[in-house]
């Protein structure tokens, strides 16, 4: 039966060497003890290695692999591989297909390639990848992919998965002691995720004569279709025939590799769409969705399609984010945020409930900063993105639960409430305990927290680190304090209620949008990092700092390359977007409008010596040229101004921020007014309308 053939079922997780692989073809002892490390974090015996390599590689050559890979996650935000063959040299002359537990367990990437931040220098070459046996190996293009963490000779992690990896040992660590009051005692607490993944799809050829998007992702001119989402006719919409057959083959990719995918629809922008996946691991959900961002795009160029996956690559119209729905879920399959159906009377709830609000509070400005990036300050704040200050939203039934605990009365809420549609021969609908808040960036939606901030193009790994971090710490500090509780029900609830008090001013269920929020946010004293850069400056302050060291997560010099990273990535990249939009406006923008004001202006000669009166040719004219000159000295403006752009990372970044990005949005301003007016054959580029509604 070919892979085209075969149903979901055999097709699913064909691809991956995932716990039923290992156990039909690993000797029981060594599944049990790779188990161990799998399950319950037990560092792995080295001893086995040998055999799950060989299990893995004969595995492999079934599938018709011939090179290995460690896949790694450098800080460069994209995934990373070396490929060796299996191949070994006889003495004869001959090969044979060979693969080592040495190889299976440490690669030797060069690390001075990487971002590093400072951690290493560029003669410092050597660095290593380490095997994560909690993550299952995959083939990709014929490759054995080896999920693996990545560090410096030194040991200092050059990765996001490694962060990763130890914030869900604090939170497991932390989590098990809050379950111990309680008297619950499961073998592990798991953070779960699910990546809901946002996605544009243009024509390819589209793609092709637009070096902005080619080069930066995003249209860096253009102006408005005559149509964009305003009748919101495309969300939810019928899926066109072109559409829905590169989705089917994207599922048949996903699901090969085990990647859950489960929704797909059209999203509110033309051309935009979503995908959105089976919650998992954490670890397992960050895999997933870092293949899922390099394998939509392989699929849509199979189909003639061009992907984008920047968080606004077009004005006007909704960006792209990736909804981070969070929960943790014990190993006997307890969800811990779940209420339910008396949430008032749910004590570990209350306690996990409030952990998190004083968490999201107490490290606001972490949680803004892991989403800071130069596309993502485009598109926070409007068309369903939540603004820049972060806020809880918990709805209305979970507020009142609170402000009752806080003012020690009965929260009046109705249990069981249905909704009548008013027609005879529709159901009655159980109605949620919380309504949907799209402005809110931290949402809590039943039983998992929403978390909408993301970009479309992000690692969400970093994200989930700090979210993990946080709350780990938060459950270290109620736990010491309960532990040690001689009336343990009185202390409880002198906790929560303290805590809830004192972190109230994070709960927002209304407008984020509104001016008045932004106003009330301010007096409350919650942060409001509108850019990057403001952003990113914290990420050492020193209660950071001491967070991360006391859940072991990061050292401060790791933080700090993180920081020096971060911002060289946002001073770089605006000034490629400035250097692109320069070289379209001077080779191709200004000479096709002055090219289209001249043969206006020989018409006009031809007119005149008619005593033809053309006052509409002249005022175009005219209008072209004058844009011309203005375009022309905006561009030697900007220039200049990109020459200037200081060395240090940090004084850089910011100078992109307030000089080189007013001044890109100027040349864009009289370019779009161009667009507007010069004649279409003329036009070097597709337009709005030409890319968002294609045939």
């Amino acid at each position: 039966m070919t892979e085209e053939k075969k149903n979901v079922p055999d097709l699913f997780a064909s691809m991956v060497f995932n716990d039923a692989v290992m156990r039909s073809m690993l000797p029981r002892e060594v599944y049990k003890e790779l188990l161990k490390t799998i399950n319950d974090g037990k560092r792995l015996d080295e001893k086995i290695a040998d055999v799950v390599a060989s299990a893995m590689k004969e595995w492999a050559l079934k599938k018709g692999a011939t090179h290995f890979t460690h896949w790694f996650q450098p800080m460069t935000g994209i995934t990373a591989e070396k490929h060796d063959s299996f191949i070994t040299a006889q003495r004869d002359g001959s090969i044979i297909m060979d693969f080592s537990g040495k190889e299976l367990v440490k690669g030797e990437p060069d690390a001075s390639s990487f971002p590093s931040g400072g951690l290493r220098a560029t003669f410092e070459a050597r660095g290593y990848t380490a095997w994560d046996p909690t993550s299952f190996a995959f083939i990709k293009d014929n490759t054995l992919c080896i999920p693996t963490a990545f560090c410096s000779y030194t040991g200092q992690i050059l990765d996001k998965k490694t962060p990763l990896l130890r914030s869900m040992d604090a939170i497991n660590t932390q989590a098990k002691r809050i379950l111990a009051l309680f008297e619950k005692y499961p073998r592990r607490v798991n953070v779960t995720v699910g990546a809901e993944q946002e996605y544009f799809l243009i024509d390819k050829e589209d793609y092709k004569r637009r070096p902005d998007l080619i080069l930066t992702g995003r249209t860096l001119i253009g102006a408005a279709a005559p149509k964009g989402q305003e009748k919101e006719d495309h969300y939810f919409g019928s899926i066109r025939p072109r559409v829905k057959a590169f989705m089917e083959d994207f599922d048949r990719e996903l699901w090969k590799l085990g990647i859950k995918a489960k929704t797909e629809h059209n999203e509110v922008a033309p051309c935009q769409h979503e995908m959105a996946p089976i919650f998992d691991k954490v670890n397992i959900a960050t895999d997933s969705n870092q293949l899922t961002m390099e394998i939509i795009k392989k699929v849509a160029d199979r189909h003639g399609f061009a992907c984008l996956l920047h968080e606004k690559p077009f004005s006007g119209v909704n960006g792209s984010g990736k909804h981070n729905n969070w929960s943790l879920e014990t190993s006997d399959g307890e969800n811990l945020l779940d209420p339910g159906i008396t949430p008032q009377e749910n004590a570990l709830f209350l306690l996990v409930l409030t952990a998190v609000i004083k968490a999201v509070d107490d490290y606001q400005d972490l949680l803004r900063l892991s989403v800071a990036s130069l596309g993502n300050d485009f598109r926070l704040g409007g068309n369903e993105a939540p603004p820049a200050i972060v806020s809880v939203f918990v709805g209305s039934e979970l507020e009142e639960v609170i402000n009752a605990i806080i003012e020690e009365r009965r929260a009046e809420i109705k249990n069981g409430v249905k909704l009548d549609i008013g027609a005879a021969s529709l159901p009655q609908l159980p109605r949620d305990n919380s309504d949907r808040n799209r402005t809110s960036p931290f949402a809590f939606t039943g039983n998992k927290f929403e978390f909408r901030m993301l970009g479309s193009s992000f690692n969400i790994g970093c994200t989930n680190t700090i979210i993990n971090t946080a709350v780990a710490d938060t459950f270290s500090l109620f736990a010491s304090e309960l532990e040690n509780a001689g009336d343990f029900k009185q202390a409880l609830h002198t906790l929560i209620k303290r805590e809830l008090k004192a972190h109230k001013r994070i709960i927002f269920n209304g407008n984020g949008y509104s001016r008045e929020w932004e106003e009330e946010a301010e007096k409350r004293g919650l942060t409001n990092y509108r850019t990057t850069p403001e952003a990113l400056v914290h990420y050492h302050d020193e209660k950071n700092v001491e967070l991360f060291k006391r859940q072991k997560v990061y050292t401060r010099e790791e933080i700090i390359s993180r920081e020096e990273i971060l911002l060289d990535e946002y001073r770089k990249q605006v000034h490629i977007e400035a250097s692109m939009l320069l070289e379209m406006l001077t080779k191709q923008i200004i000479p096709s409008s002055v090219r289209y004001s001249d043969d206006i202006a020989k018409g006009l000669i031809n007119k005149k010596a008619l005593s033809i009166k053309a006052s509409g040719e002249e005022k175009i004219c005219r209008d072209v040229t004058e844009l011309v000159n203005r375009l022309s000295l905006d561009c030697d403006a900007l220039k200049n101004a990109a020459v200037a752009m200081p060395d240090d990372a940090r004084s850089a970044a910011f100078y992109a921020k307030d000089i080189i990005l007013p001044l890109m949005q100027k040349c864009r301003d009289s370019s779009d007014e161009l667009e507007m007016i010069v004649g279409k054959d003329y036009w070097p580029i597709p337009t709005y309308t030409d890319i968002l509604f294609y045939v």
